[in-house]
């Protein structure tokens, strides 16, 4: 719990030399919290650290000149490539310039093919099925057996995306829930990674190899060996019939096919690795926290998750999806009718579910994967507010706070209300981009906004149509995990609840 007693009313305080970096590594586990209470007080403020400021904004006028109207003035930068790149590399999330448009570019034409968007809506619907038959098996052995829905969560991401990525079947969801090392070390190394910011020693311990930067350096020679194995793979299936269409084989094809490349097999390879990389953490982590953090409002909002099943009760009503005839092996036909319904869960049907669409955008606004995001700042500049900002500096925008202003959501900013992104007519409401910042904005809007949204919905679909959600309360608090996304610390502990596998008779 975030407690403010011996805050300064005026901004962080500031030491000679060490500047506010006492304070923020004080506040270091509930960082997002002490950046909300000081922007309930200004909109912009900076934070003096000992290499270079940091300034935080929630303004969105701010925030479009950041990201759009002066968006060549403001990469990724120097500060936050060299912390970020024992994790990113030179992947398209630390990169600049001609390399990030590149990358973009080749991502962005990726996207946008049609084989690869049915052949991901067939990988989220198969994976949010093996979740949903685990979570029934596992209360048909013990109806009051924990989950911890983050980690299948982040099993099913994992899974989801190594296919759809990689081409690779990893099985890490399955009954048995085998052992991850790749995904505890990710983890780690995400804390890692994160801590740097505000640590300012960081170099000092590399270069001795102690404390937080001896634990990093272990994570991530384990990240890198399993993601050199991934990049293996595909070479190794490249002649197989029918062509492959995961994006790595296609990224190892038009790499393959550029005579710079081929001269430097090594500084391939390296980008290769930096490539998985960045689409591990794009697709796996972001997409499992913001689940986590849905089922989470399901279970504190239990009228909410009433009424997404009675919209998902509708559209099983207006499919092909219609139960059969229930028979004496109760447990077969709850499957039976899990796979009866998720096999009608294609894009064009859960598009169809407004009201779930509205819980799952609320859950985005309330809990945004990415909480805060800075950017370098290449020459001095003034933001549209007045804010004097110094080259060399970060600037940051901040989603988690933007999302809690009264005078950017009205006075239950801080509730949890779906219907505020539901129209009169009953369409999805639009906000602008620099508003709600949850998937950026700009010229770096996000590229997979539409894909994770899909896995959402057809997960999440899934699971409320034949499952209620339970928080264990005894000695658990929900709380977040400071890292680069908003994972739940210690996860999410769960019972389960059968729905009726028939819809009831009106």
């Amino acid at each position: 719990m975030f407690a403010a007693d011996g805050l300064c009313e005026q901004g962080p305080r500031v030491w000679p030399v060490l500047g506010a970096s006492l304070e923020q590594l004080a506040y270091f586990p509930v960082m997002h919290d002490w950046l909300l209470h000081h922007f309930q007080r200004r909109r912009t403020f900076r934070v003096p650290m000992p290499t270079c400021t940091y300034t935080y904004t929630i303004d969105p006028a701010n925030i479009e000149h950041i990201l759009k109207t002066n968006f060549s003035n403001y990469p990724k930068g120097k500060t936050y490539h060299n912390i970020m790149e024992v994790l990113l590399g030179d992947g398209i999330f630390n990169s600049d310039g001609e390399n990030w448009r590149k990358q973009r570019k080749t991502a962005s034409h990726e996207f946008n093919r049609k084989t690869l968007s049915d052949f991901s809506a067939v990988v989220f619907r198969d994976y949010a099925l093996k979740l949903a038959q685990i979570l029934h098996q596992r209360h048909t052995s013990n109806p009051l057996l924990v989950s911890d829905m983050q980690e299948l969560f982040m099993r099913l991401t994992l899974d989801s995306i190594c296919k759809i990525g990689f081409g690779v079947e990893l099985q890490s969801l399955t009954p048995s829930l085998p052992d991850n090392p790749f995904a505890r070390a990710f983890d780690a190394t995400n804390a890692g990674v994160t801590l740097r910011f505000i640590d300012p020693l960081w170099r000092l311990k590399r270069l001795l190899g102690i404390a937080s930067e001896a634990r990093l350096a272990k994570s991530v020679k384990l990240v890198n060996e399993f993601t050199y194995k991934l990049q293996q793979l595909p070479s190794a299936a490249a002649t197989a019939a029918p062509p492959r269409v995961d994006l790595l084989s296609r990224f190892i094809t038009l790499t393959e096919s550029d005579p710079e490349h081929l001269q430097d097999r090594q500084h391939c390879d390296q980008m290769l690795r930096d490539m998985v990389l960045n689409f591990v953490i794009a697709g796996r982590d972001t997409t499992a926290v913001t689940l986590s953090w849905f089922i989470y409002m399901m279970c504190m909002h239990p009228d909410v998750a009433d009424e997404i099943y009675h919209e998902l009760c509708q559209l099983q009503q207006s499919t092909s999806t219609k139960s059969a005839s229930p028979h004496e092996d109760h447990q077969n036909f709850f499957e039976e009718e899990m796979t009866r319904f998720a096999q009608g869960l294609t894009f064009e049907t859960v598009s169809k579910l407004t009201f779930l669409t509205a819980a799952i955008t609320e859950t985005v606004r309330l809990y945004p994967a990415v909480p805060q995001d800075p950017k370098g700042i290449l020459a001095d500049d003034v933001l549209p507010d007045g804010t004097v900002l110094k080259k060399g500096s970060l600037v940051t925008y901040v989603p988690y706070s933007m999302a809690r202003m009264t005078w950017l959501w009205g006075d239950d900013a801080a509730q949890f209300r779906p219907r505020r992104w539901i129209t009169p007519d009953g369409s999805i409401r639009k906000e602008s981009d620099f508003k709600f910042t949850a998937f950026q904005a700009g010229y770096r809007l996000c590229l997979g906004k539409e894909s994770a949204f899909l896995q959402m919905r057809i997960t999440a679909a899934l699971l409320c149509r034949f499952f209620r959600f339970h928080l264990q309360r005894p000695g658990h608090t929900v709380t977040y995990r400071m890292m680069a996304i908003l994972a739940i610390d210690n996860g999410l502990p769960i019972t389960v609840e059968l729905r009726p596998p028939q819809q009831q008779q009106q």
